[in-house]
């Protein structure tokens, strides 16, 4: 199994629209691209204005693929033009790619 960890930096006082997108329009399109999210959180010091998200994917093939067609998708990209009317949300995102320790067992 491949764990994507994203980081997504966002523009100063951007924190309520990135939250207002994924939760009415992304996790949604997430959904229909079989996009598994595991874990959503948010800094807990504002002043670093991040949100951090986990995604499972089988392999990096399948993480490639669906990201490739979320992206070409005609209602995320109509949702990301609508709620960057007012100027860009998410200044940089990172992606750190993660797999299990080998001597590591979740109860």
């Amino acid at each position: 199994m491949l764990v994507e960890l994203r980081i997504y930096y966002m523009y100063p006082g951007k924190m309520k629209a990135i939250n207002d997108r994924f939760a009415n329009h992304t996790l949604n399109i997430f959904a229909k691209h079989d996009m598994k999210v595991t874990e959503f959180w948010e800094d807990l010091d504002p002043e670093h204005n991040r949100l951090y998200y986990v995604l499972e994917f089988p392999d990096r093939e399948e993480r490639d693929a669906k990201f490739e067609a979320f992206r070409n998708d005609p209602e995320w990209n109509r949702v990301k033009n609508e709620s960057e009317l007012d100027g860009p949300i998410v200044e940089k995102v990172e992606s750190v790619f993660l797999k299990n320790a080998p001597y590591f067992k979740k109860d």
